[in-house]
């Protein structure tokens, strides 16, 4: 069953898909307008949440207005009627982009990402930017300068993280999607944390132009919805080869949206170790245990396998991650752009000062320990090992993937812990990404769906990882697993 917090209290009419929401406006129940102001009306209710950096309530207004007018002159885009929120790592012209931290206080971007320009062009309606851990460093949503993002499900939990002010802007009817970002996780565990669902694209199917790069060879914006239809729509509209960014596919973008309904019976593994491992929450071992037997009940091959790299999966990434960030964040030096230091004497000052005192305390870290696997002495034992690990862990991963359509594993091995429980703890807040980062290792997409609560309320949710471009297939599959949770 869908998440009981799944869906936002204020609004009278509840539309749970963009064509209940165009429907809706052509029987003439209500208007862009009215969406927008009930959006901004549940912003103000449940702006304790700290969602939102900034709320473009004036400009979606009166975009609003022209996308009403567009409708009734049968000239609307795609997106029409759908309200969203960014990540504030995303770069959006004309508009302040921070990535939640001190060191881009009051920076207004200059350009906009592709997928912006992508959402624009087919009308979407972008009401603010959401609140994120520092620079994406993060699963709990407690790094951001601006102050941790709470649960909507119990405003003591964490939202999850990086992405958490985007999986709680949807969880409580904020908006209707939001685009995040993924680097290890950070749009699936928050989304799994919230009772919604989060995407993460194959790497290359999407531009990363005009996202404020954390991990370049790992990110990947996704969308955080309520909906399949939705993240298939979303995903269609911002995929797609992009002459700005050399990773990008260029492949042809599938009509997602198109077709989702699956037939057949399908091959599906998952990880033993998910159901061996003590640190494993017991109600998410038995939702895990419930699905697999239900899918085995529904005629498919459901089966266990071993993969003999997962204690290697969180020390590689953490090693190759942090390395491409130390690099990624040598721009933010107090001279070109962001903040400088007002204490500074001169040029050697001017660096250590404005990067000491912009930066958060796990920007820092990640900075220096990826400054130190890189350097003389130590990149072979580190960096250049964990790449070997790296090739090791996708190849192993895609084995699996020739024998089986899809792995099912947890999103987390937990519900969303409380507020403060593991800031203090690295290690133990890297190591609640042991399910998330397998998919972003090997580059292939991962999607988390909502699948019911514990004893406590807290949502629970599995994760479905596929071939690399096979989004399509995920898709179907997981609009078929969201159905039989209704039964």
């Amino acid at each position: 069953m869908y998440n009981k917090f799944f869906y936002f209290r204020p609004m009278t009419k509840l539309y749970y898909t963009l064509s209940d929401i165009q429907t809706a406006i052509q029987q003439g129940e209500t208007s862009v307008v009215a969406l927008v102001e009930a959006y901004l009306d549940n912003i103000k209710t449940f702006g304790h949440l700290n969602a939102f950096n900034e709320v473009f309530a004036d400009e979606a207004l009166l975009l609003a207005q022209d996308v009403d007018l567009k409708i009734q002159q049968g000239t609307a885009g795609r997106l029409a009627g759908m309200v969203i929120a960014i990540k504030d790592n995303i770069c959006y012209k004309g508009h302040q982009v921070t990535a939640s931290s001190k060191i881009l206080e009051g920076f207004t971007s200059i350009f906009s990402s592709t997928v912006v320009e992508r959402l624009l062009a087919e009308d979407v309606i972008i009401i603010g930017r959401c609140n994120c851990d520092e620079f994406a460093m993060g699963g709990s949503n407690e790094t951001s300068y601006l102050g941790p993002v709470k649960n909507f499900a119990d405003e003591t939990r964490v939202s999850g993280g990086s992405s958490g002010g985007s999986a709680v802007a949807v969880q409580a009817g904020m908006c209707h999607a939001a685009l995040g970002t993924d680097t290890g996780g950070s749009v699936r565990q928050p989304a799994a944390f919230c009772g919604v669902i989060g995407l993460k694209p194959t790497y290359g199917r999407v531009s990363r132009y005009g996202l404020i790069a954390y991990a370049s060879s790992f990110d990947q914006a996704g969308p955080i919805t309520k909906s399949i239809e939705d993240a298939a729509l979303l995903l269609e509209i911002i995929s797609g080869a992009d002459e700005r960014d050399a990773t990008v596919a260029d492949l042809p973008v599938p009509a997602y949206s198109d077709d989702l309904n699956f037939t057949g019976k399908k091959r599906i593994a998952y990880i033993s170790e998910a159901l061996s491992s003590n640190g494993v929450d017991v109600q998410q071992k038995d939702l895990l245990n419930a699905y697999i037997e239900r899918l085995r009940q529904e005629g498919h091959v459901v089966e266990p396998v071993s993969f003999d790299l997962m204690d290697y999966v969180v020390p590689t990434y953490y090693i190759l991650t942090t390395a491409e960030a130390s690099s990624n964040l040598a721009r933010y030096d107090g001279v070109h752009y962001g903040y400088r230091s007002p204490n500074a004497t001169d040029l050697e000052s001017t660096y250590k000062r404005s990067r000491s005192e912009g930066f958060g305390k796990e920007v820092k870290r990640r900075i220096m320990l990826g400054t130190f696997v890189l350097s003389a002495g130590y990149y072979d034992a580190y960096y250049a090992k964990a790449q070997k690990i790296r090739r090791m862990i996708r190849d192993r991963t895609n084995d699996i993937l020739n024998q089986y359509d899809f792995i099912l594993i947890p999103t987390s091995p937990t519900p969303a812990f409380e507020i403060g429980e593991q800031i203090k703890d690295p290690v133990v807040r890297y190591l609640a990404d042991i399910f998330t980062v397998q998919a972003s290792l090997a580059g292939i997409p991962a999607i988390s769906l909502p699948l019911g609560n514990n004893t406590e309320g807290l949502p629970l949710a599995l994760q479905l990882l596929t071939k690399s471009f096979a989004e399509s297939d995920l898709l179907k599959f997981s609009k078929y697993i969201l159905e039989l949770s209704k039964n």
